[in-house]
C-alpha cells in the first residue's frame, strides 16, 4: 500500500500502551498495527505548515519567513518565562498569545532518561508527556498562565535538567530516582508566590509504549541526508519510530516534509 502525507506531530490516544496514528489529511492509519512490518519512507517535497508553500523547512515545520513571523513559534513557546500576554504586551499576535498563554499551565516532573522538569498547558496532559517519551510523570504546580509556570521552571532547572537524553530514552535506559522524592526536594527551590500553586496530590501517571524491542544502539535518520529508507518497525516512543536495525526516525522533527509511505 502507498500513501503520501505532510509530516506533523504524531497524534496519540491515551491507552496502555499508547495508540499512535499517522495523519493522512482526510484519514488516519493506526501505527501500532504496523509493528513488525516493513515500512518505506521517501521524501517528496516540502509544505510549510503555515503558508503551505513548497519551501525548505527552517524549523518546527515552517519555512524561514514563517518561522520568524508566525505567532505559533514565538520565543515564549520554548521559554515560557518570556510570556507577556498577562501584561497585555504582544510578541507577534496578542490575541493568539492571550488564547494560549492565559490558560491553566502545569509544571511537571517526568521520568525519561533522567527526571526532568517541564511546562505544558493543562489541556495537553498527558500528551506532552507521551511526546517526550516519559515512562512516568507527575504534575507539581498548576498556574493560571504560562508566565508563572515559566518562572517556576527557571528556578527548578537550576537543580534539575529540563532536557531529555533521547538516545537513552529510546534504549529504555532510565533513572532509579523516585518522582515523589524529587518533588519533595523541588519544593524548597520555589518562592512563596509560586508555592501558592503547589499541588499536594502525588499521583503518578505511568505510560507504556508499543515497543517490541528496544535498540541497543541508536542512529537517527535525517531525510535531508537520507531521502529514502526502509526497515521493519519495532516500536514507537515519544515521536520516534524505532526500526529493527536501531535506526530511529523523529517524525515531529520532520514536520512540513511531504513523504511517501509504503507498507
Amino acid at each position: 500500500m502507498y500513501y503520501e502525507s505532510v509530516l506533523k506531530r504524531i497524534p496519540t490516544e491515551w491507552a496502555q500502551p499508547v495508540n499512535y496514528f499517522l495523519d493522512m489529511g482526510e484519514d488516519f492509519i493506526i501505527l501500532n498495527n504496523l509493528l513488525e512490518k516493513e515500512i518505506k519512507i521517501s521524501f517528496k517535497a516540502y509544505e510549510c505548515l503555515s503558508c503551505g508553500q513548497d519551501l525548505p523547512i527552517f524549523a518546527q515545520g515552517m519555512c524561514k519567513k514563517c518561522y520568524f513571523e508566525s505567532p505559533q513559534v514565538g520565543e515564549w513557546v520554548m521559554k515560557p518565562e518570556l510570556s507577556q500576554a498577562h501584561l497585555g504586551v504582544a510578541h507577534r499576535d496578542l490575541a493568539y498569545e492571550q488564547e494560549v498563554q492565559l490558560q491553566p499551565h502545569i509544571v511537571y516532573l517526568a521520568k525519561t532518561s533522567d527526571i526532568k522538569v517541564g511546562v505544558t498547558r493543562k489541556s495537553q496532559v498527558p500528551y506532552r508527556w507521551i511526546d517526550q517519551g516519559a515512562d512516568a510523570a507527575m504534575a507539581i504546580l498548576e498556574t493560571p498562565n504560562r508566565y508563572l509556570a515559566g518562572q517556576a521552571e527557571v528556578l527548578i532547572k537550576q537543580h534539575i535538567t529540563d532536557k531529555t537524553g533521547w538516545q537513552k530514552m529510546l534504549k529504555g535506559v532510565t533513572t532509579d530516582k523516585k518522582l515523589r522524592e524529587v518533588k519533595k526536594q523541588v519544593k524548597s527551590y520555589l518562592n512563596e508566590e509560586l508555592l501558592t500553586y503547589w499541588l499536594e496530590n502525588d499521583d503518578i501517571t505511568s505510560i507504556a509504549y508499543p515497543i517490541l524491542k528496544h535498540p541497543e544502539k541508536v542512529k537517527s535518520i535525517n531525510l535531508k541526508k537520507t531521502p529514502e529508507f526502509s526497515g521493519k518497525l519495532m516500536g514507537i516512543k515519544g515521536q520516534y519510530l524505532i526500526f529493527e536495525d536501531g535506526r530511529v526516525f523523529n517524525v515531529r522533527n520532520h514536520s512540513g516534509y511531504v513523504v511517501g509511505w509504503s507498507f
